[in-house]
Order: structure tokens, then C-alpha cells, then sequence
């Protein structure tokens, strides 16, 4: 079954929603990283783009903010400077489609323009934003794992794990990516309802037009 353009682009912001919440909740997170040792079981750690936490077994958490910009590891301070960036225009992707939307008001000859502008608008910033948010989070989940089996480290010493902020920025990257195609379709199946519609005349009674004809010669 074939959906039409409005049901494309309703969708397409359904979506866009739903990715811009998971950008949020990711950039927001601790749960980044985590790691948990031996040498303290009752003890795990957390890091995220903001602060650092230590979880005890009990379900006390204990948090700290990084204490200086300068000091952040490089990973960390281009994953929070991209994770915001994917914030912003996931939330400009957002918001952008919806005046465009056929549900919001009449399709009116000057503006069928504007609204599939700011749904292509909206379709291109979503798909920047899967792509802000899928960077950072594959760039870091790429390190942990070179970490992870770095031969050069002892096998005592512990190492950083996937938390499950990465899974959650993995998935609002393909949510973007989808509301973005999702959008960009809508506009290309778009068709402007402004335009011509022909109306047949009523037919001229015979003897009217006779009358009229003869009264063009008189």
C-alpha cells in the first residue's frame, strides 16, 4: 500500500521527534563508558560528556562535573562539541517541517513554495544530525575497543566497556538519518495543490446564443 505525501511527512516528524529526544537523552547521559573492577566489586564506574559517577552496589550514585574545559580528553570534548551540534539541528529539523505540514493550515497558492522549503529545510538538517550524532558516538566506541585489546596494557588493568548512552546515540543517528529521507520524500512526491484546476463551462442554451448573437448585430 502506497502512502500519500501527507502521511510521508506527518511520519517524518513523528520521527524527528523521537530522534531528537534520543540526541538529548545521549549528549545528557554518564553512561558513556563504563568500568568495574575486581579489585572493587561493590564499586563501577561511569563516564559521560558532562561528569563522571561512581555506582555503588547498594543504588547510591556519586557524581562529579569535569573541572575544566581545557583539561577534557580530545574524544570528549569533540563528542560533546558534535553531540551538541546534532542537538541543535535535530531540534531546527524538528521544528522547521512543521509549519509545512498540509495538517497545520490550507494549501494557499504563495505559500505551497515555503511549505516544501521548510520540509526540505527540515529533511536536510535532519540527515546532518544523524551524521553529527553518529560520529562521535562510532569515533568513541572505536577507541574503547583498540583500548580494549591493546596487548601493551596488562591484563589486570581494567578497561572501559560500551555503556548504553552509545546504543541510545547509535540509535537516534539511524532515527535522524530515517526522518531525513523520510521528509526529502515527502517534498519530491509533493504536488502543489494550487495547482490549475479546469471547471467546464455550462453549455449555452441554443436559443440564448441565438439571442445573443442577434443582439450583437443590432
Amino acid at each position: 500500500m502506497e502512502l500519500s505525501a501527507g502521511t510521508v511527512e506527518l511520519l517524518g516528524v513523528v520521527v524527528a521527534a523521537g530522534a531528537w529526544l534520543c540526541s538529548l537523552a545521549t549528549t545528557l547521559m554518564s553512561t558513556w563508558l563504563t568500568l568495574s573492577t575486581d579489585l572493587l566489586p561493590t564499586e563501577s564506574y561511569q563516564l559521560g560528556l558532562w561528569e563522571t559517577c561512581v555506582v555503588q552496589d547498594l543504588g547510591s550514585m556519586e557524581c562529579r562535573p569535569y573541572n575544566s574545559l581545557l583539561g577534557l580528553p580530545p574524544d570528549i570534548l569533540l563528542a560533546r562539541i558534535l553531540m551538541c551540534a546534532a542537538v541543535a539541528a535535530g531540534l531546527l529539523g524538528l521544528l522547521l517541517p512543521i509549519p509545512g505540514l498540509r495538517l497545520v493550515n490550507g494549501c494557499r497558492p504563495h505559500r505551497a513554495h515555503l511549505k516544501r522549503a521548510l520540509k526540505a529545510a527540515g529533511g536536510a538538517l535532519s540527515l546532518a544530525a544523524g551524521v553529527l550524532a553518529l560520529v562521535p558516538v562510532s569515533y568513541i566506541a572505536h577507541l574503547t575497543v583498540v583500548r580494549f585489546f591493546d596487548e601493551t596494557l596488562p591484563e589486570m588493568v581494567p578497561r572501559w566497556e560500551f555503556g548504553d548512552a552509545l546504543f541510545c546515540g547509535w540509535t537516534a543517528g539511524l532515527l535522524h538519518l530515517l526522518a531525513g529521507a523520510l521528509l526529502l520524500a515527502s517534498c519530491a512526491r509533493h504536488r502543489d495543490c494550487h495547482a490549475a484546476v479546469h471547471i467546464p463551462l455550462a453549455p449555452v442554451p441554443p436559443g440564448r446564443h441565438a439571442a445573443r448573437t442577434r443582439s450583437e448585430y443590432v
